[in-house]
């Protein structure tokens, strides 16, 4: 009898269907990911994800590759430069501490939107400058942007089965982070040269040029910013299901409580391994970001316009290799669950540490930016491997361990950059390398519940669960024989409505302790 018939309340779900395949005991997750498709609920999901983390990198550094104008032009010092780096990656921290509850509760359209549109605004008022003091607040209340990688992991773990969540979570994190190196190269050697050939009417100075240039060249990525904004919110889903308004109205979700989201997360010590792991990793993308085109610019002697073009590269490795580690997670997972996660994970650390170590003894241009390639895909690669770990610690929770955990890549960038304001670049490379190398040793530690160990070993209980499975089908060679004297009463047949012997043997099809 269908729940109709017996007046029973029927599941709200916004789609009849979905163009993916999913899970439907896993809240209508995918269960595979279809690049080239941009349908609701999940690939839009997806692709909105990567777009809004990468309009919020365009917002967030759109300032770095213009330090050198704006230096010139107030008379900063390194010092005061780095201060303002460091504030504009340290102000993120406190909102994506903020943002992973929020997460559970609000889900991650909403807080794109609100992120997006309001930290465009600071943005479009770069022109405003004028003392070390406007650009560190301006810079504070930008970097609050930078929050929005919270809702972006959180969209893919909310929309894509754990088959698949570590590439999906590494394909959104490395494409937005791919926003740092275009920003790069788009407001750097594109739009500031064009800005300037645009001020320059004969009669004024080349020192004039490029102050007008610098001061209003940001406006564009604050209107896309804003357009990026409006439109993820209007048109995007918050769940597989629906949004969470609706789903909470039909008593498909239950309201969430932030504050015992944040503790459930915060008590795990596990997200605080994974913390200081990220801050080795993201921290040290985040420093790069702000670094790198200063360093070219002197050390090497570049102009502006190539120093920023050379630090892009670094950005541009997320194209690939955070997509590849959290494939390589996924993969790694599948041979040797979640051994095999925290196996490639600390394998990419060590890669990393080492090679910020041979990079900071790099004398010659040409063999620092091949370092610098190779160094950059380990960091991105190490980034995706550590979000193929984070949907596992507490899955009920998801929203605030990625928010704490994304936090730990800003405190990163605000320690490393301290290293770069105090010490010249050398011995602040020295402690960024030596201290990725140690944090890659802390994965021995990661112990989550109900799955492996990286030196202890151990069966993960979804791998235990198929094992279980299979064996229900294998009679054991010790049951009981029947006694020939007892007389046996004839077995009565099966009832024909009993679709499979699972009933029958006193197993439940959906018994716990059999699912993966």
């Amino acid at each position: 009898m269908s729940a109709v018939d017996t007046g029973a309340p029927q599941e709200y779900k916004k789609y009849d269907s979905y163009v993916l395949n999913v899970d439907p005991d896993d809240d209508d997750k995918a269960t595979e990911i279809k690049l080239c498709n941009f349908s609701r609920p999940h690939m839009r999901a997806f692709h909105f994800s990567w777009w809004c983390f990468f309009i919020a990198f365009f917002i967030w550094f759109a300032i770095a590759p213009l330090l050198g104008e704006i230096k010139d032009t107030i008379g900063l010092t390194k010092q005061q430069i780095w201060t303002s780096n460091i504030v504009g990656v340290g102000g993120t921290i406190f909102m994506r501490f903020a943002m992973g509850p929020a997460c559970d509760k609000f889900g991650s359209r909403v807080l794109f939107a609100i992120l997006l549109c309001c930290c465009s605004i600071p943005t479009a008022m770069t022109g405003i400058i004028n003392s070390p003091t406007t650009l560190t607040v301006l810079r504070l209340f930008i970097g609050f942007v930078g929050a929005t990688f919270v809702p972006c992991q959180y969209w893919t773990s909310r929309m894509f089965c754990k088959n698949v969540v570590g590439t999906a979570n590494a394909l959104v994190g490395g494409w937005g982070n791919l926003g740092g190196g275009v920003t790069q190269i788009v407001v750097g050697s594109a739009l500031f040269p064009l800005f300037k050939y645009f001020y320059n009417d004969g009669e004024r100075t080349t020192e004039r040029i490029a102050e007008l240039a610098w001061r209003s060249v940001n406006i564009v990525p604050a209107v896309v910013g804003f357009a990026t904004g409006v439109a993820v919110y209007c048109f995007s889903d918050d769940a597989p299901k629906g949004q969470y308004k609706d789903l909470k109205k039909y008593g498909q979700m239950p309201e969430v409580s932030a504050a015992a989201s944040f503790r459930d997360g915060a008590l795990n010590f596990n997200t605080w391994l994974l913390f200081i792991q990220y801050a080795c990793c993201f921290g040290v993308e985040l420093t790069m970001n702000n670094a790198a085109a200063l360093y070219f610019r002197e050390e090497f002697d570049q102009s502006t316009e190539s120093a920023a073009a050379i630090a892009s590269i670094f950005g541009w490795m997320n194209l690939f290799a955070r997509g590849f580690g959290g494939f390589m997670s996924d993969k790694f997972n599948a041979r040797m669950g979640m051994r095999g996660r925290l196996l490639i994970h600390t394998i990419c650390l060590a890669a990393e540490g080492g090679l910020v170590l041979v990079f900071a003894n790099s004398k010659s241009l040409v063999f620092a930016i091949i370092l610098m390639v190779f160094f950059s895909v380990f960091v991105q690669a190490a980034e995706g491997t550590s979000y193929g770990i984070v949907p596992y610690v507490n899955p009920p929770a998801t929203g605030s361990i990625s928010g704490i955990v994304g936090a730990g890549g800003n405190t990163g960038a605000v320690a490393f950059g301290m290293g770069f304001r105090q010490l010249d670049y050398k011995p602040a490379f020295y402690i960024m390398g030596f201290s990725i190398l140690g944090s890659s040793f802390l994965s021995v530690l990661i112990n989550i519940k109900g799955c492996s160990t990286l030196i202890c070993g151990g069966v993960d209980e979804d791998r235990a669960g198929t094992e279980k499975v299979a064996a229900l089908s294998v009679p054991s060679p010790e049951a009981p024989m029947m006694d020939d004297t007892i007389p046996m009463k004839p077995m009565s047949p099966v009832p024909a409505a009993v679709p499979s012997a699972a009933p029958v043997l006193g197993f439940d099809s959906d018994d716990e302790s059999i699912e993966c």
